[in-house]
């Protein structure tokens, strides 16, 4: 017994002694660009926990290439061009090997400039419009055509939608990702006339009058259905307003791209029952993985009610393709990360693997839920994984274009004419 010990103490102590070594190195910085204050607060706030709770669990493990990993976080505050400054500060000052961060699209635009300029990497985790691929950026949200253009179909061929009302917050995702739904419906036989677009600010609080107007969208007996892009704090009033005007999903169905289980749960859902979401991952996936990760996550934020959502698993998979990439190329430099991480795959929580695909953007299933009284979503639909397009189909000036990096060396190649149209992403 008291050799039995003495080995056990020994065992421990050369397992301690390892985990120090693995970690005795300068620490690799990296860079959390999420909004703790602001409109953006109540959605960006848990991607940097998110992140958090990733690099306490790479530390756990003996860190990356025998260093510790340290989180450099800042906030934004919902700020566009503060999101650029940030950046900047990050990169140069901070001097991060990687970037998680940015929610809305124009915060991102805002910090393509940046990382471009200084050869910063950063991974975005939130679905968005598409119409873009940067050198600098790996995708690992949905592009359209792993969630709006789906979700679409879903509402035709399920729910029997004829009329649709887009409405979005005034930025460039919501309008877009509404510009390619307008073509994709009238591709599909919609007219014109059944299709109401509107847009408002960040915050926007009085919805009376544009449920009023989607209500009356039906007023010819056709099946109205909303297809929402409204971000942030304004969803509160938004859903507030639909169940005070008596509206039901069986009356007008919405599917909500910002909306999550993280966004429901400041919320009443007793009058949202059946309303939808589409995302590439909701909480109550049925998988090991997932069980894992919610208990992970519960035991890290010392919170056994707080949810997860479709843009943490984004960001971990980001976080785990980034931690691989570095891995395989034997340094934390950008060049050879982006030469090591297509073809990167991980796993992801809905019981798949994520591929980093040359565009750099993913695969992924594409999931429909129906909204629970709970704050969660049944999930109602799911799709094999499906390969993020970084240029649409359905608009002309887009259907021509590709991204292949590792390939052309370019994110908007003219398939038609066999030349790289530019390098540089549009601002």
């Amino acid at each position: 017994m008291k050799r039995l010990s003495a080995m056990l103490m020994l065992t421990s102590a050369m397992t301690l002694a390892t985990g120090a070594m693995a970690q005795e190195g300068e620490p690799i910085r990296i860079g959390v660009l999420h909004s703790l204050s602001g409109t953006m607060a109540i959605s960006e706030t848990t991607l940097k926990d998110t992140v958090l709770m990733m690099v306490e669990q790479q530390n756990a493990k003996g860190g990356l290439l025998g260093r510790p990993l340290e989180a450099v976080v800042v906030d934004p505050a919902s700020d566009w061009p503060l999101f650029a400054e940030k950046a900047r500060e990050l990169l140069t000052v901070s001097e991060v090997d990687a970037i998680f961060g940015c929610w809305t699209s124009v915060s991102r635009k805002s910090v393509l400039p940046v990382i471009e300029e200084l050869n910063g990497l950063l991974f975005y985790p939130v679905q968005y419009e598409g119409e873009e691929s940067s050198r600098n950026v790996i995708y690992t949200g949905a592009a359209p055509n792993q969630q709006a253009i789906p979700a679409v179909d879903y509402m035709m061929e399920e729910l029997g939608v004829e009329k649709w009302a887009l409405l979005g917050t005034d930025y460039v995702y919501p309008r877009t990702t509404n510009n390619i739904l307008d073509a994709y419906l009238k591709q599909k036989g919609v007219a014109e006339g059944d299709i109401f677009v509107n847009y408002t600010p960040f915050g926007h609080s009085d919805w009376s009058k544009i449920v009023a107007d989607v209500v009356a969208l039906g007023a010819d007996g056709k099946k109205v259905g909303v297809v929402s892009t409204i971000n942030g704090d304004a969803n509160v009033g938004f859903y507030k307003e639909l169940a005070a005007a008596g509206v039901s999903a069986d009356d007008i169905p919405v599917m909500a791209f910002s909306v999550g289980e993280e966004e429901l749960a400041g919320l009443d859902t007793t009058n949202l029952v059946g309303h939808l979401a589409a995302w590439n991952y909701f909480q109550t996936a049925d998988t090991p993985e997932n069980a894992a990760f919610i208990e992970e996550w519960h035991k890290f934020i010392g919170d056994d009610k707080r949810v997860t959502n479709d843009p943490m698993e984004a960001t971990m998979i980001g976080f785990n393709a980034w931690v691989a990439a570095v891995e395989k190329a034997g340094t934390t430099d950008v060049d050879p990360v982006l030469e090591a991480i297509v073809g990167v795959e991980v796993p992801n929580l809905t019981g798949g693997t994520a591929t980093v695909l040359p565009n750099h953007h993913l695969t992924k299933p594409v999931l429909i839920g129906e909204i629970r009284e709970d704050g969660q979503f049944d999930i109602v639909s799911q799709t094999e994984p499906v390969e993020g397009d970084a240029w649409t189909d359905f608009l002309p000036e887009s259907a021509k274009l590709a991204a292949d990096w590792p390939g052309k060396d370019c994110g908007m190649f003219n398939q038609e004419t066999n030349t790289c149209v530019q390098a540089q992403s549009n601002y």
